[in-house]
């Protein structure tokens, strides 16, 4: 079931930029979810960096979500090398605290309108299979993205990797 962002929420905005405070900020809003070990959340820090150090010209696209002054949501996502305008979404996560409430429908909707904006043909991304995840790949397909592949034991045994594409 699709939830709105509720109305008491009223200075809500989006940024691409990304500032040094990102990092911590990154850090913060996936600790919260509990969802990743300490070396996924270095990785997407690591993302961020590099597009503070390199801008655009790194690959990586970012939008952040700001609630009140607060940034409690962001997703990354680029142009897939070797493909004719396809785009993977790397991350997208929102703030535990502000789970439930649109906010993740909100950014993707961005996300998406913006690789629309540059002809983009479709997105991939992926999620864990584990039993924590569920609500993750349900998020996923009910935003019009379809399970397209299974990789087992792709994470640790037991941990599938699963795939999802959504078609723009």
């Amino acid at each position: 079931m699709k939830t709105e962002a509720k109305p008491e929420y009223k200075n809500l905005g989006f940024r691409k930029t990304v500032v040094p405070t990102d990092i911590m900020t990154v850090t913060d809003i996936l600790k919260s979810t509990g969802y990743f070990k300490s070396y996924d959340i270095e990785a997407a820090t690591e993302l961020v960096e590099d597009r503070l150090k390199n801008g655009e010209g790194c690959g990586y696209q970012f939008y952040f979500l700001e609630v009140e002054g607060r940034t409690i949501g962001y997703g990354c996502y680029g142009e897939i090398p070797r493909t004719t305008k396809n785009y993977e979404l790397y991350w997208l996560a929102v703030n535990n605290d502000f789970r439930g409430k649109g906010f993740g429908r909100m950014l993707l909707e961005k996300i998406e309108a913006d690789i629309k904006k540059k002809t983009g043909r479709g997105i991939y991304t992926e999620s864990s299979n584990m039993e924590q995840h569920s609500q993750t790949i349900e998020f996923y397909k009910e935003n019009g993205y379809r399970q397209i592949s299974v990789y087992k034991d792709f994470y640790d045994i037991k941990d599938d990797r699963a795939t999802f594409y959504k078609k723009l």
